[in-house]
């Protein structure tokens, strides 16, 4: 897919904005995110579109038609992603989806990836000295689905990170929930839409949008940069976890995020040597044994 149009640029934002408030809610992070997003893709008044669907008024009638098809299916899968990444979905988030799908791509078009996280008596509770190889682990394994070649392999990537935190909790003896592990990663600035934009926009539209995480990316595109940011995200949020519930939930949040930052900076300089382990993990997976490992 090329450089979008305008107009498909703001109908991308348009349904990454409707997939986000489906649910009726959407933290202060994720909406940076999109406002970031809308930015890099040179779409005014995002903050009009947040506020309009926000209070109801947007529907899928309202999204600009898309004249390409690569981005017509683009939209209806990064909704899909931003719907399904982080949980089950509400009969209105499906009802949203259903219309999303007739209006782009026509009645019985099928369904695009879908990633669940079902956490509650999810595996064996863990040891705690076992944590560090296990965050390890997992911080190697989600950046390695965004080494796979499907093009939204990233809807698995939050529900593997709320998978972390929920069994490091239970491994310090925490009563834990899917929302306690999604509040803990909103926290720290990990959360379905911003997740589902910066890998989608970087891979299919490449050096165009930039990171959408820019910061985070220091301006690096390409799916070898994606996969260092998963990296250190996911290993950064499983020690700053681990901290936080050994503490019994006592830090403060901006503790919590100096945490994050610290363990951030270790996994940057640990990345080198991870590297090539990271594309062995890859080489021997699939999205669809990712995506069962989660059902």
């Amino acid at each position: 897919m090329t450089t979008p149009s305008p107009a498909d640029a703001a109908a991308l934002v348009t349904v990454a904005v409707m997939a986000a408030l489906a649910d009726g809610r959407l933290d202060d992070a994720e909406r940076r995110e999109v406002l970031a997003a809308a930015d890099r893709l040179g779409v005014p008044d995002a903050d009009g579109l947040l506020r309009r669907a926000a209070a109801g008024q947007l529907r899928v009638s309202d999204v600009p038609k898309i004249a390409d098809p690569a981005a017509r299916q683009l939209a209806l899968e990064m909704a899909e992603a931003i719907v399904r990444a982080d949980g089950d979905v509400s009969p209105a988030e499906q009802a949203f989806l259903d219309e999303l799908r007739a209006e782009l791509l026509g009645a019985g078009a099928p369904p695009g990836p879908r990633a669940s996280a079902t956490l509650e008596g999810e595996g064996a509770v863990l040891e705690v000295p076992a944590l560090d190889a296990f965050i390890l682990d997992q911080a190697l394994l989600c950046a390695a689905v965004e080494l796979l070649p499907d093009r939204l392999a990233n809807t698995a990537i939050l529900p593997l990170q709320l998978r972390l935190v929920y069994r490091i909790g239970r491994a310090h003896g925490q009563s834990m929930s899917l929302a306690q592990a999604k509040d803990l990663a909103a926290t720290l600035g990990l959360g379905a839409v911003a997740q589902v934009l910066e890998s989608s926009v970087r891979k299919v539209l490449g050096g165009f949008a930039g990171g959408l995480l820019g910061d985070l990316l220091g301006g690096a595109t390409g799916v070898a940069a994606g996969a260092t940011v998963t990296f250190t995200a996911t290993y950064a949020l499983g020690h700053a976890a681990d901290r936080y519930y050994a503490q019994g939930r006592q830090l403060a949040v901006a503790d919590l995020k100096a945490l994050y930052a610290q363990f951030r900076g270790e996994a940057d300089g640990m990345w080198p040597r991870v590297e090539g382990r990271v594309r062995e993990v890859a080489s021997g997976t699939s999205l669809s044994r990712v995506l069962a490992s989660l059902g």
